[in-house]
């Protein structure tokens, strides 16, 4: 059972999100900081993490910086309400391997969740 660690400050939303994901299988953990996150990252088996960029404490930026540095190389897909391509880009360029603006249909997520799992394994 894959582990995914979603990292979202808006209970309403990761609660949604941790539901529809253990509906399909998934174990969830939720974090509602950035630091939390990163203590979590560095403490528990992680297979996947789905980031907020707008956390409280460190940003997601941050997060996905630290990780990426730390030699963490689990799928790192962003979530987020910056919908431009420059914000695009520079996550790309710092180590994300997928990108999704808010607000998005589950399916949308559970495709690339999915999709970034199987590259993982290759």
């Amino acid at each position: 059972m894959n582990c995914i660690l979603i990292v979202e400050d808006e209970t309403r939303i990761a609660s949604f999100l941790e539901k529809g994901l253990q509906k399909q299988g998934f174990k969830t953990i939720l974090a509602e900081d950035g630091l939390q996150a990163l203590h979590i990252a560095s403490h528990e088996k992680i297979d996947l993490l789905l980031l907020d960029l707008g956390l409280p404490l460190k940003s997601g930026w941050e997060v996905l910086e630290e990780l990426r540095d730390r030699g963490q190389n689990f799928p790192i897909i962003i979530m987020t309400a910056f919908s431009d391509d420059r914000n695009r880009l520079t996550a790309m360029y710092k180590g994300a391997n997928d990108y999704l603006a808010k607000p998005f249909r589950f399916q949308e997520l559970l495709s690339k969740v999915q999709s970034a799992l199987l590259l993982c394994r290759v």
